[in-house]
């Protein structure tokens, strides 16, 4: 909308401004409390600031908390996904089929132990990976290696990613694996606390039956700042008890003995080193804040659920917008909101009118009008390290490319007042009122 000034003869032409928030609506904040402070002051004045009992208790409390018998802190979810790889002995030679929607980490850690990332396209829905895709992928792969052709290569783990929050579909999956000899790596840095079929994702086993019937599984977690239960930076790793014991090895420089081990009144100073580690340990400092955020967890995320029900009522009234997809075998963790724009419902100048300038203008209107909003994710494949090392095309994988071309992540965390829910769901109507076909 516009009005016309006159001004010493000249006409000035002003854009009305929209309707907006006084002061910028951040994408996501992290929760943090006078508990963790306090927690992180007395353990500054404990003396022990590195990996020692604080990590410890966190640990078993995060282990006892999802139902897994053990847990092994990290400095990241990169770090927990490295090790994972390691750990089940992925290496040159071999591939790791995963996801191309998601954090470029994923992937990376993949290319850091010499094996071949083979993307697999996502569901339209969820835009978790595809289980027939990656069914038919590891068939294929198969196929070749017994007819010794070239790019024969095993298949040797499988990584889905529970991307925002909502778990993949584990059974599919995880039959998969069985049936051809595959590990599994889940990618849970969105999935704390998603539940599978009343199951936490990271409890150990993964499902009702014998142990020796399920795949070697480990699962990834992510306390980064922005993340439901945040460390500042930090990660978890849980599953099978002896893969965790050599996981917690290899993740302080392949040593026998932490500092806590040798340090502490009850430790040795004696230690031996088994084999070329790495230094991915967390420390006391960080597993102090994730102590008292492990116990708000479940209050956070009823708010983030309130939340959730807020905007889904909200934009389920418009057919121009598409809310995000929950299946009702599973329990949601919302670490994401992601709103999906039906492109071809809005109107823009001519020239303007392809599904990534539309959504580009969307944000746009919305950073207008004081509110943050990111995009999750460029799929891997557009990247030029992996487009041009693997010789990918936007639409190799044409769910998630068309899902890219659309989404919009809006603010959601448990800090938001209702206020600033209103503000959001108004901000994106008024902007389907102003632009739509």
């Amino acid at each position: 909308m516009r009005s016309s000034l006159r001004n010493g003869g000249h006409e000035m032409r002003t854009m009305l401004r929209p309707s907006m928030r006084a002061a910028f609506l951040p994408f996501a904040t992290p929760m943090i409390a006078e508990e963790e402070i306090d927690e992180v002051v007395a353990t500054l004045r404990s003396g022990w600031i590195t990996t020692g009992p604080k990590v410890k208790r966190f640990e078993e409390e995060f282990a006892a908390f999802i139902h897994s018998p053990t847990a092994v802190a990290v400095n990241s979810c990169t770090a927990a996904l490295h090790l994972a790889l390691v750990v089940l002995g992925v290496g040159p030679g071999d591939q790791v089929i995963t996801s191309p929607m998601t954090f470029c980490s994923s992937v990376h850690v993949i290319e850091h132990v010499g094996a071949r990332p083979i993307l697999v396209d996502v569901e339209p829905d969820t835009l978790n990976i595809d289980p027939r895709g990656v069914e038919a992928v590891v068939a294929r792969a198969a196929r070749r290696s017994r007819r010794g052709r070239h790019g024969g290569s095993p298949v040797k783990a499988v990584l889905p990613v529970h991307l925002y929050g909502h778990p993949c579909e584990m059974d599919a999956i995880m039959q998969i694996a069985r049936d051809h000899g595959l590990a599994v790596i889940e990618d849970a840095a969105h999935a704390l606390p998603a539940k599978y079929n009343g199951r936490s994702i990271g409890a150990w086993p993964p499902a009702d039956g014998p142990v020796s019937s399920f795949p070697k599984t480990l699962t990834c977690f992510s306390f980064y700042a922005t993340k439901n239960l945040t460390t500042a930076e930090g990660g978890m790793l849980t599953g099978a008890p002896e893969l965790l014991e050599e996981a917690r090895t290899w993740s302080l420089h392949g040593m026998s003995r932490d500092a806590w081990k040798r340090y502490s009144a009850e430790g040795s100073w004696f230690y031996e080193v088994v084999g070329p580690g790495f230094k991915y340990n967390m420390t006391d400092i960080q597993a102090s804040i994730g102590l008292h955020q492990l116990r708000k967890l479940l209050h956070f995320q009823i708010r983030r659920r309130e939340i959730v029900h807020r905007y889904t009522s909200a934009f389920s009234q418009f057919e121009e917008l598409e809310p995000p997809a929950e299946r009702p075998e599973i329990e949601h963790a919302w670490h994401l909101y992601t709103l999906r724009l039906n492109t071809d419902r809005f109107r823009l100048r001519r020239g303007e009118g392809t599904p990534l300038a539309v959504r580009n203008r969307f944000i746009e209107e919305l950073a207008a009008r004081n509110i943050g909003t990111s995009v999750h994710f460029i799929p891997i494949h557009l990247h030029p390290y992996y487009r041009d090392k693997y010789r990918y095309h936007p639409r190799d994988f044409p769910n998630a490319y068309r899902a890219y071309t659309r989404l919009v992540s809006l603010p959601l965390y448990p800090g938001m007042s209702d206020a600033d829910v209103d503000d959001v769901i108004t901000a994106v109507a008024d902007i389907v009122r102003r632009f739509r076909g």
